[in-house]
């Protein structure tokens, strides 16, 4: 057997009819995995906001303040070159896994599938199975249909509100947060990002669902050119399934010219893009296995072998072994690891200080009553760390030149402080009408924090 991995060869074949997609609840080992993936990921989700570190919220991106903390660190504007880091490793790292798994990104840890799932499940707990759903929204309007209706929404709701109130505790301390949402205190802001955020969750878990994943999601359409002859996808194996057909349990598929596809259609029922593994790979596949668990239950009944539906490559299907260590995929690995790498040696060899030397242009100097040149400068002095620290400025470029400025500046964690600073000299002394200065600028705890900053000294 082979199946095409180009997404313009690829076989898409009509799979379903209009209208909503009513999908059947499996249970299995791949599904076993997936709602427990599920549940630990949005679990994480919420708690992070709530870990503490050093008394303070440990993960917190606050706007407000332009600074973005996250455990011992913190990260200002002028540190956003990690960011472009951490999507070029995000990218590798998901090309990597796409090459190996095919789209289990999808189908195991996207965000829009766990909430997908989580829609689901609440729906299959009120209104009942597949088949009473569809009966449901088939019946006229009456009391119980609007009851499960309401039950079902308010649910979806409730889920949506909760989702992005935890979102936005990452933006904003999650105890203020939630202390003003219980006494109705939240600003309009807050209250808009709130609500659109809730607003978009409902929509898209709860009646968009795979169409996100068919119609917006831009990886569903570019994931075919990461897939090679030994990327592992969920495949049918038409040479053991075909001729399909319906049967009794008991009686052999060979004396009635049949393939072990027994035709119960529960493939298609599972999935949640709607879609008949048998016609071929299919762009709307996310790899989620729910195909193979509906597969090997009626494998069991039956008595036949297991894995007419399966995780295999290309090799693999046409008897060929799968090279798990080609260049495509090893290159991939080795560059998120090196892009990882880098992110993790910048951030330890950072200094926690940023500090920049601000002139008065409209008065680059001054003459004092004594006949000393003055220069005003003002020193913005960022601690990035978490703790309150103490600094002191010195000066070099200057012989005997007189630095008024505070003996010792203390700066709360995560804070910037303006330093007005004032350099005298005698110009008598100087040959030049700019000579160069720097600042140097020390923490009195640790030796490591110090940096240093340039400028000029002007006389007449």
């Amino acid at each position: 057997m082979k199946f095409d991995i180009k997404e313009e060869d690829m076989i898409i074949k009509p799979h379903k009819s209009e209208g909503p997609i009513y999908v059947r609840e499996q249970k299995g080992f791949f599904q076993k995995i997936r709602r427990n993936l599920g549940w630990l990921l949005m679990l994480i989700f919420i708690a992070i906001p709530w870990l503490q570190y050093n008394g303070q919220q440990a993960v917190l991106f606050y706007v407000g303040s332009q600074h973005f903390r996250i455990f011992g660190l913190i990260f200002l504007p002028q540190d956003f070159m990690i960011l472009a880091w951490v999507f070029m490793a995000g990218a590798f790292a998901l090309f990597f896994v796409t090459n190996w798994l095919g789209r289990v990104w999808c189908g195991y840890v996207c965000p829009q599938t766990i909430w997908m799932l989580m829609f689901t499940w609440v729906e299959h707990r009120i209104e009942g199975s597949r088949n009473k759903r569809i009966k449901l929204d088939k019946n006229p309007w009456d009391a119980k249909k609007i009851a499960l209706k309401t039950a079902k929404h308010s649910a979806w709701l409730a889920i949506s509100l909760f989702t992005a109130t935890s979102f936005m505790a990452y933006f904003i301390p999650a105890q203020k947060l939630y202390i003003d949402m219980f006494t109705l205190e939240w600003s309009g802001l807050v209250s808009f990002w709130v609500f659109l955020f809730a607003f978009c969750t409902y929509g898209n878990a709860g009646f968009l669902r795979e169409k996100m994943c068919t119609v917006a999601c831009p990886y569903s359409r570019f994931q075919s050119v990461m897939f090679d002859k030994d990327t592992l996808l969920v495949t049918y194996d038409a040479q053991r399934g075909e001729s399909r057909g319906k049967r009794k349990r008991k009686q052999d598929p060979k004396e009635l010219g049949l393939g072990d596809c027994v035709d119960c259609n529960l493939c298609v029922e599972v999935c949640p893009a709607g879609i008949d593994i048998r016609n071929g790979l299919q762009y709307e596949c996310i790899n989620c296995g729910l195909c193979i668990d509906a597969c090997d239950d009626t494998m069991d009944k039956f008595g036949y072998a297991k894995g007419l539906i399966k995780y295999q490559s290309e090799h693999e299907a046409s008897g060929k072994k799968t090279n798990p260590f080609r260049l495509k995929l090893v290159g991939y690995a080795t560059l998120t690891a090196l892009i990882i790498l880098t992110m993790v040696v910048w951030a330890f060899n950072r200094t926690p200080i940023e500090a920049s030397v601000i002139r008065d242009r409209n008065a680059l100097y001054r003459v004092n009553y004594e006949g000393l040149v003055e220069n005003p400068y003002t020193l913005s002095v960022i601690n990035k760390t978490q703790t309150t620290m103490s600094y002191t400025i010195s000066l070099e470029g200057l012989e005997d030149a007189e630095l008024s400025v505070p003996d010792m500046i203390e700066i709360e964690g995560g804070e910037m402080l303006q330093i007005p600073v004032t350099v005298i000299k005698d110009g008598y002394d100087l040959k030049l009408k700019a000579t160069p200065i720097s600042f140097t600028i020390e923490s009195k705890q640790r030796a490591d924090i110090k940096i240093t900053k340039e400028s000029y000294f002007y006389k007449n």
